[in-house]
């Protein structure tokens, strides 16, 4: 059976990444998305919270499980026996850093693999960023998150 993670901080999850995860759950038997907590960030969204917007946002997707982490991507990929690391591109830009976090965990487990699944064009542009403002100054969020981030972002930020 072929498991792959699919890290990141998803704060807040968009269609950008339910794009990639769902092609990744056609390609492998099981997806786990791994919503990374990092301890010197502050967060925009609950990591909990989190966990159940994505759970609510893909739960179309019978081979698809969600759980969090702190700590390094690859450890927690020999923990869950994956044997590959998702990572979304939206622009070229994306592709050095990606590629160098790749080489590094090629390098601390030359067994787990990392899959680069490049967004849809329609996709490119959004960022969790770009949401987390537009939602800030109260504007419109539907075309960028899935509906249970909408309704979870308009009443925790956007009422009033």
């Amino acid at each position: 059976m072929k498991t792959a993670i699919y890290p990141g901080s998803f704060d807040p999850v968009t269609k950008g990444h339910l794009d990639v995860l769902k092609r990744a759950a056609d390609i492998f038997d099981k997806v786990i998305v791994v919503v990374c907590v990092n301890i010197s960030k502050k967060s925009f969204i609950p990591v909990e919270d989190r966990i159940n917007l994505i759970k609510r946002s893909c739960q179309d997707l019978e081979n698809v499980e969600v759980d969090s982490f702190d700590g390094l991507t690859i450890e927690y990929a020999k923990k869950r026996n994956a044997n590959v690391i998702i990572r979304g591109l939206r622009a070229v830009s994306d592709f050095e850093y990606e590629m160098q976090l790749s080489q590094a965990n090629s390098a601390l487990c030359s067994d787990i693999h990392t899959v680069f699944l490049i967004t849809k064009p329609k996709y490119n542009f959004i960022s969790s960023g770009t949401v987390k403002e537009i939602a800030l100054m109260k504007g419109d969020i539907s075309k960028f998150v899935p509906e249970p981030v909408k309704n979870y972002l308009e009443e925790k930020y956007m009422k009033g």
